[in-house]
């Protein structure tokens, strides 16, 4: 029997003839009909009505303006190119940081996490920085906080890092939820008097927290520590220098702005490195403080040890800056193996945490000279160093001479100096103010308790002082808010010696102010203590007298020679070595008529 239920709907009964012993009924699929597939409905993106037409819009219609595409892209790719200028890859020509660097350098100032206090974990900073200030990425937050914790990348580290913060062989820090950090001690000195209304203040992205436009950077550091950075259309590359020597520079500028370059050299003899090295002449240097561009060769430090057995060792005890150890001595393993350069033994990197060492073992009969030389040439040994001064000046970027460096960075000094002194001289005349408020209240200090006791309130009470002893809100404000026991016990004399100590010093602030040399030289004064405080020697040393270019004539090994000539006039050359060493009968060295 067959249930003709609603699942085999589909099917139909096949009336056609069958065998007797094949099934009494077959089924087969109904086929749908042309009808029905007419039926279908057509989605409303397919119909003609529902297409949008196109139109050109040529003049401003229903809130829309039109713009030219190649305008817009222009405009776009210029503001963007800006923000990536301004916000992001160059330093302020002021301080000599990136807002990133500003931003952490101030959040760690705020947090507390200046010298001497307990380390606090990279990852708290970093929070606090990007939460606050810095609308990106955690890692650019973390890897330019490393970056100012290295001791091969910065010559001053501006930060003082506790764990793995990589290597000098390239590798990666350890992850920031591990490391530790706070300020380092030269850091505080970029701060000093920020609290003092010595630089503007901007809101940060969200209009929600301040943040400083540059800070006050009471030593040149955009000459100090450099900066390296790659912008849309634009790059910067400035190298360290020595402290003592750059302030030293500023220095003779702020006595004598008519100063040559040439005369500069003699107080700021070139970049100074993190990582040593040797700068081969002083044509780059010179060509780079006048032009703001130029290329400066620098060449890794070495000691030839002759061993026994007439075998010679080259060790490498400092290396070019920016460049990873271990790629040194990979291209120098590289040039052994391909039989680039001849005369390599063994090459041993025995680096350990008292410097860098890299030996490489010289095979008898070769000259380490020549081999070193050939290294030089066509391995990481020797690099070029390309200055390239950009810097935001006036939130602009130009290309700087080291005169416009020098210049740039003195008067914001004097303007940082002039905030701080109008800052301290408003303060001491603030003082003073409250001081003579309090000594008029001194003199008639029993009224004055009977006044405050018999007033209902302390705005009574104030109005009662102002009017009763031709006082100013402050001043009464200032008694009011001082307790009856400490003010019944203010001593007269005490608080007339205070006045005159704070009217010599509004005395000493004013001259300072009035003569533009005095500010110069309080500058020069604030100079020379931090000198004395961080300066140190050198570790980048300058051969002037050296090329940096490797000669065909250098890459040939040295020999002594004996040339002689026959009696049918040859010429003949043989190495000395091999004349002493001739059979028995020949006549050798000792035959042999010199000039």
């Amino acid at each position: 029997m067959i249930d003709n239920n609603k699942e085999n709907s589909e099917y139909i009964l096949d009336e056609g003839e069958f065998e007797e012993d094949q099934p009494e009924l077959v089924f087969k699929q109904e086929i749908k009909k042309d009808e029905e597939e007419d039926d279908t409905e057509i989605p409303p993106q397919e119909e003609e009505s529902y297409r949008a037409q196109s139109k050109l819009i040529d003049e401003p219609t229903e809130g829309l303006t039109p713009v030219a595409i190649h305008d817009e892209v222009e405009t776009s790719f210029l503001d963007y190119a800006m923000s990536v200028l301004v916000s992001r890859a160059i330093p302020d020509a002021r301080d000599g940081l990136k807002p990133v660097h500003r931003r952490i350098l101030y959040d760690m100032s705020e947090l507390g996490m200046t010298p001497g206090t307990q380390y606090k974990k990279s990852a708290r900073i970093v929070g606090d920085v990007l939460g606050k200030y810095h609308p990106h990425g955690d890692s650019s937050v973390y890897n330019a906080m490393v970056r100012l914790a290295q001791d091969f990348s910065m010559r001053y580290p501006l930060v003082d890092g506790h764990g793995n913060f990589g290597s000098i062989d390239g590798d990666e820090p350890a992850s920031m939820r591990y490391t530790e950090a706070r300020m380092a001690k030269i850091s505080t000195e970029l701060l000093e008097g920020i609290k003092k209304n010595t630089v503007d203040f901007v809101d940060n992205y969200d209009s929600t927290e301040k943040e400083p436009a540059v800070l006050p950077s009471r030593f040149p550091n955009l000459l100090v520590s450099g900066s390296i950075g790659i912008a849309v259309g634009m790059a910067t590359s400035i190298p360290p220098h020595n402290l003592k020597e750059t302030i030293d520079a500023v220095i003779a500028y702020a006595r004598n702005k008519d100063i040559t370059v040439e005369e500069l050299l003699q107080y700021i003899k070139g970049p100074d490195f993190p990582t040593g090295g040797v700068i081969l002449g002083t044509k780059g240097i010179l060509e780079a403080y006048k032009t703001g561009r130029g290329q400066i060769p620098l060449r890794s430090e070495y000691e030839i040890v002759q061993l026994k057995n007439e075998k010679f060792r080259i060790i490498i005890t400092k290396i070019p800056y920016n460049i990873r150890k271990s790629a040194i001595v990979e291209s120098i393993s590289k040039l052994d193996k391909e039989n680039a350069v001849e005369g390599i033994s063994d090459l041993r990197d025995e680096s350990n945490r008292d410097g860098i060492r890299i030996v490489i073992d010289i095979k008898k009969g070769f000259n380490p000279e020549v081999v070193l030389n050939k290294l030089f040439k066509k391995s990481s040994l020797l690099t070029k160093f390309s200055v390239n001064m950009v810097a935001l000046v006036n939130t602009q970027p130009k290309l700087l001479t080291l005169k416009d460096v020098l210049d740039v960075y003195l008067e914001h000094q004097k303007e940082v100096l002039t905030r701080e002194l109008n800052f301290d001289l408003k303060k001491a005349q603030d003082s003073i103010h409250i001081l003579e408020g309090l000594l008029a209240a001194t003199n008639n200090i029993d009224d004055v308790v009977a006044l405050i006791k018999s007033s209902s309130s302390d705005e009574v009470a104030s109005k009662k002082l102002i009017e009763k002893y031709s006082l100013s809100e402050e001043q009464a404000k200032a008694i009011l808010n001082m307790r009856l026991g400490r003010l019944t016990g203010l001593s007269y004399s005490k608080m007339t010696n205070e006045i005159e100590d704070l009217r010599k010093e509004i005395q000493r602030i004013t001259s300072i102010l009035d003569s533009e040399q005095e500010l110069v030289n309080n500058v020069i004064a604030d100079l020379e203590k931090i000198k004395e405080k961080y300066g140190d020697s050198r570790k980048t040393s300058i051969d002037a007298s050296a090329s940096s270019s490797i000669d065909e004539e250098q890459l040939i090994p040295r020999k002594d020679i004996v040339i002689t000539a026959t009696v049918d006039g040859f010429v003949k050359r043989v190495n000395l070595e091999e004349y002493n060493l001739q059979n028995r009968g020949g006549m050798g060295s000792t035959g042999m008529k010199t000039w």
